[in-house]
């Protein structure tokens, strides 16, 4: 058996549980007499005690079975929950995640044993139980050696039952007479796994493991392939030659993790019948003394072959129903428009049924998009959901006390987004952590609370998600931003005088360009909201700051729900097509070219009450034959965060419904083509980026 073909499950469910501990630790920092919390803990470090068990990463294993330990004497009462453990819990849960990572990318936990926590664990028991105790074990720990003794071989008629449930061929008694020439003895063992366990293929596969180091398999019921397959209850059967006694055989088996119980008898061939253990104990040492080499054991096995871990999406049933039955439409539509033969088209001048099922087809298809595009959709909360711990962290690190308060973290996002969002989130937090809120003596200077409040609010907005980081600091100083910009040169001083403190702030942004005064791990190198804005807007969407000083600052980060199939409005220049996201726009104007004003030498026109510059798409994209000198001009009029630009255009072709296909790196891409799209004729058109062009 590979054990490996189990590892894209266990990765995905360690996540999990190791996310539930993080929520729970935080919970238990604050309410540590919390009994619900401290079983929800209790349960997270038993369910990756097995399969880390399960799979054979020993480390992560002994690393959860102490924490487990500790729990359970928590949950006893027999120990308080401590600051020291806390921390002590919260470092261990580092030490798990470094371990996945490994496993992720490697698929091996590494070398690090982490004895250092271990002994802290330890410490912590022997310090919070009466008297200095030895620390139990978890109640699902049970030492071997005891577990061996307690299920000792089964009564005469059991075992009688045990053997009866074996058909030995001739070639099978052979080899147990081979075995017993050699001085072995012939076992038949019955393993009985937990209800609970999850992958019992995985824990039969490490029971043949702990067969090999004792003795070796002759036969299986059922045979190695059904086990493989998991065609079997909670129990099967072994018979096993060893030189090693009965209970030894048995305490092998129970060693491993969520075995029930382990039923053994004896086969004495020459009179068929079973023996108990207490009857053929002498006869196993006689065995386990003499020299006689050990057989070489044969668990069944498969050739190894390096996993996959793929990336997975977790679907509600219904949506699948909904596509499944969508899908059954599409084959009905796709037969209606087999069935029409050219005579019907013929004779069917007006083309009516043909023109029917091509309608029929389209609204599928819509149908089908949008029920994928809900298939692929995950809440937020799989990206935020890691941030309280960041900021419980970053509290004692700065010694600052803060707060994160999160809303709306059940507004779904497309996977592709949600996989890139994380760290951009991210250092918007340190950032508001570091730089924006005020040390704890300067807010009750200010007046302000002593603990720092951070928001982070998502919410959907059209065909946008909108996540909100702001916080209630001291806000962004534009004269200190302005002042720094002038330092570096990154501005001229007559630049200076005319910015309005918007642009200052969107200074922030530029690369390399950070107000900080000492450099930390935190934030402050220079690399940050200018990678931020990189990285967002390479997703299509957009950020902006709003800040006010001395009442805190506000990041604004838009997002495109999908990233696959937008609504675009496809637009013509000079002889080329091209499409603008349809997100992005906000009203199509007919304006008179004596309308055009200037502004600083810059064409803008006057929109009810709002300037907006314009853009001439035929001479940043190079189009030749586009039209000139009109009377007025097609103006589409996009924005982007609180700013607008009119992208003037030849003629529009109106809405469509686009697939976008990455350009890659084939060209030295601008940044204000997205991507391209295939048009029913074939045709390619460009898609442009309005985040850029404005």
């Amino acid at each position: 058996m590979d054990v490996s073909q189990y590892l894209e499950i266990f990765i995905e469910e360690t996540k999990e549980h190791l996310q539930s501990l993080n929520e729970q630790l935080l919970v238990l920092e604050k309410e540590p007499d919390n009994k619900e919390t401290i079983n929800e803990i209790f349960r997270a470090a038993h369910s990756l005690k097995g399969m880390a068990g399960t799979m054979g990463y020993k480390r992560m294993q002994k690393l959860t079975h102490d924490m487990e330990n500790v729990f359970q004497e928590i949950r006893n009462e027999k120990m308080k929950v401590t600051s020291t453990l806390v921390d002590g819990l919260f470092r261990g849960l580092d030490a798990l995640e470094e371990y996945l990572d490994n496993i992720v990318n490697n698929q091996d936990e590494g070398t690090n044993d982490n004895q250092d926590l271990i002994d802290l664990f330890q410490k912590e028991l022997q310090e919070g139980l009466s008297g200095g105790a030895a620390p139990a074990p978890a109640a699902s720990e049970t030492p071997a050696a005891p577990a061996a003794t307690a299920t000792a071989a089964v009564a005469a008629d059991s075992t009688k039952d045990l053997l009866d449930s074996f058909t030995l061929t001739e070639q099978e008694k052979n080899l147990i007479n081979k075995a017993r020439a050699s001085e072995q003895q012939a076992y038949i063992v019955r393993i009985n796994i937990q209800d609970t366990c999850v992958l019992k293929a995985a824990r039969a596969f490490l029971v043949f493991k702990a067969i090999e180091s004792v003795g070796e398999t002759i036969k299986s019921m059922p045979d190695a392939q059904a086990i493989e397959d998991e065609k079997f209850d909670f129990s099967f059967s072994v018979v096993v030659s060893s030189k090693k006694t009965m209970e030894e055989v048995q305490a092998a088996i129970m060693n491993v993790s969520e075995v029930k119980s382990v039923d053994i008898a004896l086969i004495d061939e020459s009179k068929c019948e079973t023996k108990t253990a207490a009857e053929t104990q002498a006869t196993g040492a006689a065995a386990a003394a003499s020299g006689a080499p050990q057989a070489q054991a044969k668990a069944p096995t498969t050739a190894s072959k390096k996993p996959v871990v793929n990336r997975s999406v977790r679907v509600d049933i219904d949506k699948l129903d909904d596509l499944m039955n969508l899908v059954s439409e599409l084959i009905i539509a796709k037969n209606g428009l087999v069935s029409i033969s050219p005579a019907d088209l013929v004779r069917d001048e007006k083309n009516s049924s043909f023109r029917d099922q091509v309608e029929y087809l389209e609204r599928i298809t819509t149908n089908i998009h949008q029920s994928v595009m809900k298939v692929r959709m995950v809440p937020i909360e799989s990206v935020v959901n890691r941030f309280p711990r960041m900021i419980r962290d970053l509290s004692k690190k700065l010694d600052k006390k803060m707060e994160l308060f999160m809303s709306g973290e059940e507004t779904e996002l497309d996977r592709t987004v949600i996989d890139e969002i994380g760290d951009p989130l991210q250092h918007i937090l340190r950032n508001a952590a570091d730089h924006g809120l005020e040390t704890n003596a300067e807010r009750i200077k200010a007046g302000k609370p002593e603990v720092g409040s951070i928001f982070l609010s998502a919410y959907q907005e059209g065909n946008n998600v909108v996540i909100e980081v702001r916080d209630d600091g001291h806000g962004i100083d534009v004269e200190k931003v302005k002042t720094k910009a002038l330092e570096r040169g990154t501005i001229t001083p007559e630049q200076a005088e005319t910015m309005s403190d918007k642009e200052i702030i969107d200074l922030l942004f530029r690369p390399s360009f950070s107000t900080a005064d000492k450099i930390s791990d935190i934030s402050g190198r220079g690399v940050g909201l200018d990678v931020v804005k990189t990285k967002i807007e390479a997703l299509g969407g957009s950020v902006e700051c709003r800040t006010v000083l001395g009442e805190g600052s506000t990041f604004i980060i838009r997002l495109p729900l999908t990233l696959a199939i937008i609504q675009s409005l496809m637009v013509v220049l000079g002889n080329e097509k091209y499409a603008i996201p349809l997100g992005s726009i906000q009203t199509i104007e007919d304006i008179p070219t004596s309308d055009i004003k200037y502004v600083e030498g810059k064409e803008v026109i006057n929109l009810r009450g709002t300037v907006i510059p314009l853009v001439r798409l035929d001479k940043i994209l190079d189009v030749p034959d586009a039209k000139q000198d009109q009377e007025s001009l097609t103006v589409v009029i996009v924005a982007k965060g609180d700013k607008q630009a009119g992208l003037i255009v030849d003629d529009l072709i109106g809405q469509l419904e686009i697939v976008i296909k990455s350009i890659g790196k084939y060209i030295n891409n601008s940044k204000m083509i997205s991507g391209a799209t295939i048009l029913g004729d074939g045709e390619i058109a460009l898609i442009l980026d309005a985040n850029t062009l404005v």
